[in-house]
């Protein structure tokens, strides 16, 4: 049972917080259970024996809870001044220690980056004694199948970008191979070169 304290009205539901008159905040209104033990009273903590007694270090309750002594320094043959470690390795206590963070592998890229490199070779030296002629097509295959691979397994592999500027490379030597071919054909059809 709750109480409003302003207007003393009492309400039956534990679920209110409010008075629903006036809005004030309701106090608990529960009458005393019968079964319920008397409260605990605290007695104040024993005065200590005359004679020099003191408490121990631990403080209340510091029966197997003894604070640790510390361990000795280092003997100092392993420290050697101004060389290696000097004074500041400090041996690491044996303990908990936390886990070293997850190796994550960077994605496989290495096919993509070979198609780029062979697609650039085949549109800037690939002119040089027809040698496009072979890497353009590897430039596309190679890309071709790093595409295949990344959308099989996205998680391992990567270089989407370089694929795709691998291809565009390769086909590109093509494109401009094709060109240079129908303007020769044509001056040939023309009669202008023999």
């Amino acid at each position: 049972m709750k109480r409003c304290p302003t207007c003393n009205r009492t309400f039956e539901e534990d679920w209110l917080a409010f008075c629903t008159q006036d809005g004030t905040t309701l106090i608990d209104e529960s009458p005393a259970k019968k079964d319920e033990p008397p409260p605990t009273i605290m007695a104040p903590a024993p005065q200590p024996p005359a004679g020099g007694w003191q408490q121990p270090s631990g403080g209340l309750g510091s029966g197997q809870f003894q604070p640790q002594p510390l361990p000795p320094p280092p003997p100092a043959n392993l420290v050697q001044p101004g060389g290696f470690g000097s004074g500041q390795f400090q041996p690491q206590q044996p303990g908990w220690q936390s886990p070293p963070p997850p190796f994550v592998q960077p994605p496989k890229q290495g096919i993509a980056l070979a198609s780029m490199i062979c697609g650039l070779f085949s549109v800037t030296f690939g002119w040089c004694c027809y040698l496009g002629t072979i890497t353009a097509p590897v430039a596309i295959g190679m890309g071709i199948y790093q595409l295949i691979q990344i959308k099989n397994k996205p998680d391992e592999v990567g270089g989407k970008p370089l694929a795709i500027v691998g291809i565009a490379t390769g086909s590109l030597y093509f494109l401009v191979v094709a060109i240079i071919i129908l303007i020769y054909g044509a001056a040939i059809m023309m009669g202008g070169i023999k």
